[in-house]
């Protein structure tokens, strides 16, 4: 039997956390948002209230549906307030070790029949599954960033994940409103895989020499009619979850053309990861975003 889920769990509530329980609760479920501390929770939520506003301000949702989606998110702030939903969707920092920690702390407190997600953008999910006491109920669920604006979901199967939790995980993520790509369980996925390499390459270029910061990134606007430079794009996914996933990928695939740029991991030793640290590869403190190189 396919599991009907009703009602969700969302752990990490930061830009990806706060932007899937956003679209659960517009979408009509039941969510529970969790983090580390009262405060992430509470910035989580006043994250999505402001991106729910600006969605009435543009005719994309009712003011009622709006009042109605804020009240299906409540805050969890202990894992123990979990026990009942149907699905949790993991969606912490991109690190597999605190990914492994979440899980085990988790899986005692959920229901036999509550199904495992994790969004995360290139770890493997077998493995992230062999760590819990249902891997045939785990599956991978990564969305794309911002979550309420872009429309594709990659599911990705773990070698144990039945086909109940991948029907199940169909069914949710197409209430949602999204279109679903199926990926193989290999490093970084599809989306990752190829991405990734062309912004590290852009980084590499600018590395090298071969242009600026500007030049780098007007050239594959206008040249390669992409709507955001690769720098500008690696600053608003964040150079740290870039270096995480480029190292994913150097060590899953063991092959040298995806070993991370140097610049990029001088960037992350120095704390600058972008727009969330208010520089990265541009300087986002000013009226006007600056480059730094």
């Amino acid at each position: 039997m396919v599991v009907e889920i009703k009602k969700v769990g969302v752990i990490g509530s930061g830009q990806m956390g706060s932007g899937i329980a956003h679209v659960c609760a517009v979408a009509g479920f039941e969510v529970q948002l969790n983090d580390i501390s009262r405060d992430r929770i509470q910035s989580g939520l006043a994250s999505i209230n402001g991106n729910m506003a600006r969605q009435v301000s543009k005719g994309q949702l009712s003011e009622e549906e709006r009042t109605a989606a804020l009240s299906r998110i409540v805050a969890a702030e202990s894992m123990d307030e979990l026990g009942e939903v149907d699905l949790i969707i993991e969606s912490a920092v991109e690190n597999e070790q605190i990914k492994r920690k979440i899980f085990s702390q988790l899986c005692p407190l959920l229901k036999p029949e509550a199904i495992l997600a994790t969004n995360t953008s290139s770890i493997s999910i077998t493995r992230l599954a062999a760590t819990t006491d249902r891997p045939e109920r785990f599956i991978g669920i990564h969305f794309m960033n911002p979550v309420p604006l872009m429309e594709l979901v990659e599911l990705v199967r773990g070698i144990a994940t039945e086909d109940e939790t991948f029907e199940a995980a169909r069914v949710f993520t197409r209430k949602l409103g999204k279109t679903i790509a199926v990926a193989e369980d290999f490093p970084a996925f599809m989306v990752n895989r190829i991405l990734l390499p062309m912004i590290n390459e852009a980084i590499y270029t600018l590395y090298e020499g071969v242009g600026s910061v500007e030049a780098i990134d007007t050239a594959m606007k206008l040249g390669a009619n992409h709507p955001m430079g690769p720098l500008q794009l690696a600053d608003f996914i964040g150079l740290d979850t870039c270096l995480s996933i480029m190292q994913v990928l150097y060590e899953g695939l063991a092959d040298t053309k995806y070993r991370p740029c140097p610049l990029l991991v001088k960037y992350v030793e120095a704390g600058w990861l972008g727009r969330k640290t208010q520089r990265g590869f541009y300087d986002y403190r000013g009226d006007v975003p600056v480059p730094t190189r």
